[in-house]
C-alpha cells in the first residue's frame, strides 16, 4: 500500500517569555488551514504531537507541558493602525483539541520579533537602533498589545542581561503593554464584584463556599486564598501535580467559576473551554525556596501567587494571569491587593520559579473598576526556524 508523503510548512521555533511555541506565517500554512475549523486544528495539533495518550508529545514539537504545547499563527494586520494580527491556539496535550478562547501573555513577547523578522512590520516603522513599538491585534480576545522590541544595526536584538525568573539564560528586555487588558468577553468583574463567595460542592471545602475575585483582565482568573484551600501559598509544582486528588479539586473550582463568570452555562462545559478561565491562589508575602534553589525574601516581594494552566500547577506564572494579578493588585478590595497589604500601582509577586514585577494603571470610573493598561518585562529569542515535516 503506497502511503502519503509528508509535506513540510515554514515554521519558527520560538521562546516567548516561559513558554515556547512553533509559530507560522498564516501564508505559509495550506491553503485548507489559513481558515479557522478543522484543517487547521488537526494540522497544529499533528505538528505538536497531540493527542499523545502518554502525555509525552514525543512525535511533534510540544513539550509535554502546557506551556510548550503552543501555537502561534501571526499575519499583517486587518485592524487599523495595527502592525500584525496574532492568533494563540493552545493544544491539549492527551486530548484532540485545540482551545482558541484566550491569549498567551509569554509568547506576546515573541510576537513582535517574528513580525519583523518575517517581513510584517513596515520598514518604515523600524528604527536601526532603539525600540520598535510593534502594534498587535490580538484576535483571540479582541485587544491591543505593544510589543516593544530592542533594536540593534537594524536588526531584532535578541541576546542581552535581562534575567527572567524561570528562564536559565539572559536575553534582551522586551517590555509587553497590554492595552484596555479586561478581556473581550465581558466586564472587568463579570459579577459585579471585587469579591465573592464562591459556591462549590461542599467535598471541595467545608461550608461549600470559596472567598475569590473573578477578573477578566489579561485572561479571566479565578483568585483564590491560599489558606481557605489550606495551602502556604509557597508551594511548588511537585506539591500540587503529583496530588490527583487536588488537581481534581482545583477543576471542579474552575468550572463553578467559570458559570460563576458566565464563561459557559453548566459546569460539565469546562472540559471544553482547559485554557480559561485560570484559577490560582495567593497569600501575603513570605519567604521561601524557588525551584532553582534560590531563596526569595518575604522583604523582597509584596505577595505570593501560584497558578494552575492546563490542569497543572505552572512552573513559573503565565503572562497573561501576570496581567490579572497587576489588575487585581492595583484594586481595593480584591482578595490579590488585600494579600498583598493594600492596592498598589505596582507588584512584585513570588512564583514557583521565583519573583515577577507587573504594573497597572487602574481608576474608578461611575463606580466601575477600569484599567488603561498593564506593564510587565519579558524576553524572547528564536531557537530553530525552517520546515516542519508533517505526516499528510
Amino acid at each position: 500500500m503506497t502511503q502519503a508523503a509528508q509535506i513540510t510548512v515554514p515554521a519558527t521555533y520560538m521562546r516567548g517569555g516561559t513558554s515556547k511555541g512553533v509559530f507560522f506565517n498564516l501564508e505559509d500554512l495550506p491553503k485548507k488551514a489559513q481558515q479557522a475549523g478543522s484543517a487547521r486544528d488537526e494540522l497544529l495539533m499533528r505538528i505538536i504531537g497531540s493527542p499523545d495518550p502518554y502525555g509525552k508529545q514525543t512525535d511533534g514539537m510540544g513539550g509535554a507541558t502546557s506551556s510548550t504545547s503552543k501555537t502561534v499563527i501571526v499575519s499583517k494586520s486587518l485592524q487599523p493602525n495595527h502592525d500584525v494580527d496574532y492568533l494563540f491556539g493552545q493544544i491539549a496535550i492527551d486530548k484532540a483539541f485545540v482551545d482558541w478562547s484566550g491569549n498567551c501573555g509569554n509568547l506576546t513577547a515573541a510576537v513582535g520579533a517574528f513580525a519583523i523578522h518575517k517581513g510584517l512590520v513596515d520598514k518604515d516603522r523600524l528604527p536601526t537602533n532603539g525600540i520598535a513599538a510593534v502594534r498587535i491585534w490580538q484576535a483571540n480576545i479582541q485587544k491591543t498589545l505593544i510589543v516593544n522590541i530592542p533594536m540593534s544595526n537594524g536588526q531584532v536584538q535578541e541576546t542581552g542581561d535581562f534575567m527572567l525568573d524561570g528562564v536559565t539564560f539572559p536575553a534582551a528586555e522586551i517590555v509587553v503593554e497590554f492595552i484596555d487588558p479586561a478581556d473581550g468577553e465581558g466586564a472587568m468583574f463579570p459579577t459585579g464584584n471585587v469579591i465573592d463567595q464562591l459556591k462549590v460542592p461542599e467535598s471541595v471545602v467545608a461550608g461549600g463556599k470559596l472567598t475569590a475575585t473573578l477578573i477578566n483582565a489579561g485572561i479571566p482568573t479565578i483568585f483564590l486564598n491560599a489558606e481557605e484551600l489550606g495551602y502556604q501559598g509557597t508551594e511548588l509544582q511537585e506539591a500540587i501535580n503529583s496530588d490527583e486528588t487536588a488537581l481534581a479539586r482545583f477543576e471542579t473550582i474552575r468550572a463553578y467559576g467559570a458559570v460563576k463568570m458566565g464563561l459557559i452555562q453548566h459546569v460539565d462545559e469546562a472540559a471544553l473551554r482547559q485554557h480559561t478561565p485560570k484559577v490560582a491562589f495567593v497569600s501575603a508575602a513570605k519567604g521561601y525556596t524557588a525551584s532553582s534553589g534560590t531563596q526569595v525574601q518575604a522583604e523582597q516581594i509584596d505577595l505570593l501567587v501560584r497558578a494552575l494552566s492546563m490542569g497543572k500547577l505552572h512552573h513559573a506564572m503565565m503572562g497573561t494571569a501576570a496581567v490579572a494579578i497587576g489588575a487585581a493588585a492595583a484594586i481595593p478590595g480584591t482578595t490579590v491587593s488585600i494579600a498583598a497589604g493594600g492596592a498598589k500601582p505596582t507588584v512584585n509577586f513570588g512564583h514557583p520559579s521565583g519573583t515577577l514585577k507587573v504594573g497597572a494603571q487602574a481608576t474608578e470610573v461611575a463606580g466601575q473598576w477600569q484599567v488603561a493598561k498593564a506593564t510587565m518585562s519579558r524576553s524572547a529569542r528564536i531557537i530553530m526556524s525552517g520546515q516542519v515535516h508533517v505526516p499528510e
